[in-house]
């Protein structure tokens, strides 16, 4: 990426993607990564311990089983997440902006999916006269394992961005002005 095609925001984007990005970036994967390993639970019981989808809600959806019929919830999440993938991005450069914008790209249609969702469960209408809210994928592949899907594919590319991130040259952090992957001063000896 040259320098021309990298515009580092000013005001709050600029010290979020820059000064605080290290921070913000750890909390938003950290609830990435979660919210994945959700969806893995979720399939191992159902796959791994025999439980019938209905009973299948990961580890919070067993105390709180709202969490998994609320449509407006699964939707308010795709939502955010796009958002923060779009609000973060400007703090990676390179290879590891490449990574993040296919992240964001996947996560889009991620968030249409879950926008169809949301309609249906809002209007009582479903596509293709289905018993219950479907997204257009889900009319081929069952939504357990849609989302898993999903999920994975954002992941995995969010997850490889941020190690190359991590692993920054001197001319992406300058760039970025982020110092995620700024090596370490070392210690001062008394």
């Amino acid at each position: 990426m040259s320098t021309s095609e990298f515009v580092r925001p000013a005001g709050f984007l600029g010290t979020l993607n820059g000064k605080y990005h290290n921070r913000a970036l750890a909390a938003f994967m950290i609830i990435v990564v979660a919210h994945w390993a959700e969806h893995i639970v979720q399939a191992v019981q159902i796959y791994g311990f025999g439980w019938p989808t209905s009973r299948a809600r990961g580890v919070l959806g067993v105390p709180f089983p709202w969490l998994i019929s609320q449509e407006w919830l699964h939707y308010g999440y795709a939502l955010v997440m796009l958002v923060f993938l779009w609000v973060l991005r400007h703090g990676f450069a390179g290879r590891s902006r490449q990574w993040w914008n296919l992240a964001l790209g996947l996560q889009f249609w991620h968030h249409i999916e879950h926008l169809l969702l949301f309609i249906q469960a809002q209007s009582g209408w479903r596509l293709a006269g289905a018993k219950v809210p479907t997204s257009v994928i889900q009319l081929l592949v069952p939504r357990v394992e849609l989302h898993l899907f999903y999920n994975t594919i954002v992941t995995i590319p969010m997850v490889v961005a941020v190690i190359l991130h991590r692993r920054a040259s001197a001319a992406e952090r300058k760039l970025t002005g982020c110092s995620c992957g700024a090596p370490k001063q070392p210690a001062l000896a008394a």
